[in-house]
């Protein structure tokens, strides 16, 4: 009889756990049901998770299943924002661009992305297109040697290579000579950076680096982990600015060098988008930098006025995050595809949007626009591949072409709609830029723009191939469930 408590107790283990993770399937269901209500995609990828791994699915979910951005960092931005939202402020803007109502793609866009983004469409721009890594990163370097106030950096990735040390003492020379040189990168995209020597001789030589969002077990508690910073913007004295989709790295880039060259698209800008772009860094910078050495003359840098030439085209700044206009690129990027009429081309390394901008892509083929998505042939991400191919069959069906480019790593994130509107941005076609990242784009609305990036579009399908509709089915089945899956979980990737 002494034994017998033991008994049951075995017994009984087995069957509370049972009932412990029958319990937290239902929980975790009601949960993922009454706050993914909205997004029923997201909502099925999450159910099937929690549903087949109910442990792991309600930590994976508390982890990384909601924009949790932290109270502090939320009331902190707040009073950031405040700051810089001043009347004697706004006295420096230039004018609105007035754009022709016989425009209605610039017209209706400009409209929305007002509405959604960051800035507004300005005239006075004038634009270079770099196509290449080296020559876009010695533009940014030359800038650097002619500073003469101060030059403010905003990178997702920064590598300890040739070209990340060429632009690190080039800082440093700016630095020695009285110029004010801030750094601000993402902790987790140059992690192996921000331990670097060589940043630890940029702060010697006075040049202030910081982390931008940084991973501890603190904020996991918080906040998600996986919010990243993922812009790409360089302003130099508040009269020159740079955005796009490079990163401070070699083509070559080391840490994915079989999937190499990386192949990258960025805008040099001098105009008002500067303080645009100007506005972008200040505002992410008193948001991360070390209260010690976030003093930055504020006021002072958002009062330079930018070049702004007569003769210049008609431009606008989007910025998007977690924090700050949420859903901005995809309501942009659903904007372009509904108002193309006749040709839309888009490039990105990494396609898994939502099911809007799927449908609405499909729609657009259907009603007789040109659409073609140029992507890599080989991805870096097997996983966002997998989901990526899985997502094809329906636009190949409606008629959009989808090219495969050979030349490397397309990491380009450029759209020419109608000739008459370009975009280069940051931001992939995927839900994490959407939803999840701070991203930050420029949209120009001049046919001599978008006829010069459309130009840069034709090099790469130059070096593309078609991808068939009929090579689907004739993929192995064990590839074809690996898509399944992936494409089943692609709203949580």
């Amino acid at each position: 009889m002494s034994h017998l408590p033991l008994a049951v107790l075995a017994v009984s283990i087995p069957e509370i756990l049972a009932l412990v993770e029958f319990v937290v399937r239902i929980l975790m269901v009601i949960v993922v049901l009454v706050r993914k209500a909205s997004r029923p995609s997201v909502a099925a990828g999450w159910l099937v998770l929690v549903l087949a791994v109910p442990f792991l699915g309600a930590f994976l979910y508390f982890t990384v299943g909601e924009t949790r951005f932290g109270r502090r960092r939320i009331e902190r931005h707040a009073k950031i924002l405040t700051r810089i939202d001043q009347p004697w402020l706004r006295q420096f803007e230039s004018p609105h661009a007035a754009i022709p109502e016989s425009s209605p793609i610039p017209r209706e866009l400009a409209s929305v992305a007002t509405k959604v983004a960051f800035g507004e469409p300005r005239a006075g721009h004038r634009l270079r297109l770099f196509s290449n890594s080296d020559e876009s990163i010695d533009a940014i370097i030359a800038e650097v040697d002619r500073a003469t106030d101060h030059c403010h950096l905003l990178f997702y990735i920064w590598l300890d290579d040739a070209t990340g040390r060429r632009l690190g003492e080039a800082l440093s020379s700016a630095a020695a000579r009285g110029v004010a040189c801030r750094v601000l990168l993402d902790a987790v995209g140059s992690k192996h950076f921000l331990r670097s020597e060589t940043r630890r001789a940029m702060q010697a030589a006075g040049v202030e680096v910081e982390a931008a969002l940084p991973v501890n077990v603190v904020r996991m508690l918080l906040s998600r982990l996986d919010l990243r910073n993922h812009r790409k913007i360089a302003v130099i004295d508040g009269r020159v600015g740079f955005t796009g989709s490079q990163n401070v790295a070699d083509a070559s880039f080391a840490p994915k060098a079989k999937f190499a060259p990386w192949i990258d698209c960025m805008v040099r800008i001098e105009g008002p988008a500067v303080r645009a772009l100007q506005t972008i860094f200040v505002i992410d910078w008193l948001l991360d930098a070390a209260p010690s050495r976030a003093e930055l003359p504020v006021e002072r840098v958002l009062s330079i006025e930018p070049p702004c030439h007569a003769d210049g085209v008609v431009a606008q700044v989007i910025a998007t995050g977690p924090n700050y206009h949420q859903h901005a690129v995809t309501q942009i990027v659903q904007a372009i595809v509904h108002l193309s009429r006749r040709e839309l081309v888009l490039t990105t390394p990494y396609f898994v949007p939502d099911g809007a901008t799927l449908t609405n892509l499909a729609v657009a083929a259907r009603r007789g626009v040109d659409v073609r998505l140029v992507v890599p042939a080989r991805n870096d991400s097997r996983l966002v591949d997998l989901a990526s191919r899985a997502l094809r069959r329906p636009l190949l069906e409606a008629g959009v072409s989808i090219e495969e480019f050979h030349g490397g790593l397309l990491h380009a994130k450029t759209i020419v709609a109608d000739g008459e509107v370009g975009v280069v941005m940051s931001a992939n076609l995927d839900l994490r830029s959407y939803e999840l990242n701070f991203e930050c784009g420029l949209l120009v609305f001049d046919e001599g723009f978008a006829k010069e990036l459309r130009a840069l579009q034709r090099s790469y399908q130059a070096r593309s191939t078609p991808a068939p509709v009929d090579a689907i089915e004739e993929r192995p089945l064990h590839v074809r469930l690996a898509e399944g899956l992936a494409s089943v979980m692609s709203p949580l990737l």
